[in-house]
């Protein structure tokens, strides 16, 4: 049964990520139901953790026994198995209905099944389905994590960022060029940083790369 207070959920990780679509794909959905959807709770924030401020609210001081809870998608809800199972526990504990839009048997009405072995087997396959999203959420958040820690080591070893996160000032060929005015006795090291705008640390690393440099070609 859909109850009489009915509030949305929706979450993206970042900024450059649209809540359009699942607000639309909340209301579209309520409206063809004619249920009465009280307010849509939005999050612009990382998925891997509950401590989202909207969220936060809606859980704690908006959502009361009765309530339905409705969400575009599980993976909106979180990234985390265990974390996921233990919020929708949460929510059945205090009698809280959870709907997932991409998980079409947690949305029917249960008000129409007069069978209460009808509503257990529901309940049954929702709970399994729900498990089964939860893996894969979570198995595609470790994927990502993945290829992001692939992407920056394979940045490293081509020398495109100096350190983590910060891009290169300048590539190892082009500061080569510029070292060898230092080398040849032309300015000092001190001229070349405030040239270049680098910072002592900054600088001597590009130095320490140009030598290891120097020191693989002689070795090849």
């Amino acid at each position: 049964m859909v109850h009489a207070r009915l509030y949305g959920y929706h979450r993206v990780s970042t900024k450059d990520q649209n809540l359009d679509r699942g607000i639309k794909g909340i209301e579209d959905f309520c409206k063809q139901k004619n249920y009465p959807l009280q307010k849509i709770f939005l999050d612009k924030i990382s998925g891997k953790s509950f401590d989202r401020p909207r969220y936060t609210v809606l859980k704690e001081d908006v959502l009361r026994e009765g309530d339905t809870l409705i969400l575009y998608e599980l993976d909106r809800l979180g990234r985390n198995k265990k974390e996921i199972i233990d919020e929708l526990r949460y929510y059945e504990d205090h009698n809280i209905r959870v709907m997932f839009l991409d998980i079409p048997t947690s949305t029917i009405d249960l008000s129409e099944e007069s069978d209460s072995m009808n509503k257990l087997i529901t309940d049954t396959i929702n709970k399994v389905v729900i498990e089964i999203y939860a893996m894969q959420a979570e198995t595609e958040l470790q994927r990502k994590e993945k290829r992001q820690r692939e992407g920056i080591e394979a940045k490293k070893a081509r020398g495109e960022w100096d350190d983590y996160g910060r891009h290169r000032l300048m590539s190892a060929e082009e500061f080569a060029k510029q070292y060898k005015k230092v080398e040849q006795g032309k300015i000092g090291s001190l001229e070349l940083m405030r040239q270049l705008k680098m910072k002592k640390s900054t600088y001597f690393k590009y130095v320490d790369e140009y030598k290891q440099n120097i020191i693989s070609s002689k070795n090849e």
